[in-house]
């Protein structure tokens, strides 16, 4: 059986995705020695010592969704002007951008949340679990697990993927590194929507986004 313990372990050995290192301890009973020799087979563990390495060269991506609502703006970074311009790494910086208009990012990732912001969110959540009757000795715990999902709401790297909500954009991205062999990362982006800040109908742009890219 395959603990999530297991799963801890494997990423802090590899840093591969958690999805990466639950697939790859399944495919060989929970043998850690040989989930390792897996996810270095597959280049995800190579992938890891990239991610550390510059990326100064890239793309500034534009996507204007079908009904000109909503726009992003996204740059994303690579090693060399070579892999900028190829195929899979365009690919990618759409996804990446579509991803942004559908799902409404506030930050790059976990580390850009203000202190303030992460203080009152954990404020609100603590409040929260004892209005719900929460023994005080687990708040803290349950506050730690709801802390995850506001990140995965308001963090690009740790949403959920919107072609694949198997895997988050962080782990796309780690794949993407592993397949075209340089280190990628998202430096920021800008969302614009139509008459943002003005009350008007709620709509759920994700479906909408989602629909153009099935046509």
């Amino acid at each position: 059986m395959v603990t999530a313990a297991m799963v801890k372990e494997l990423r802090e050995r590899t840093n591969a995705g958690m999805m990466d290192c639950k697939k790859a301890l399944q495919e060989t009973n929970g043998d850690m020695d040989k989930a390792i020799e897996l996810l270095r087979e597959k280049g995800l563990a190579a992938a890891a010592k990239k991610a550390g390495r510059l990326a100064a060269e890239g793309l500034v991506e534009s996507y204007i969704h079908g009904n000109g609502r909503i726009g992003v703006l996204v740059e994303v970074n690579s090693e060399t002007d070579f892999v900028a311009k190829t195929p899979a790494f365009k690919e990618l910086v759409k996804d990446i951008a579509m991803q942004i208009a559908a799902s409404r990012p506030e930050y790059v990732n976990k580390e850009e949340v203000p202190e303030d912001i992460l203080e009152r969110e954990k404020h609100i959540l603590k409040v929260q679990a004892q209005n719900e009757g929460k023994p005080e000795k687990i708040i803290d715990k349950m506050v730690v697990g709801r802390l995850e999902k506001f990140y995965k709401e308001v963090c690009l790297l740790e949403q959920p993927f919107i072609k694949d909500p198997d895997i988050s954009v962080g782990e796309l991205i780690t794949n993407s590194i592993a397949k075209i062999g340089e280190n990628i990362q998202v430096r920021r982006f800008a969302r614009f929507e139509l008459g943002e800040g003005i009350e008007k109908k709620e709509e759920n742009f994700a479906d909408e986004v989602m629909s153009q890219i099935n046509k």
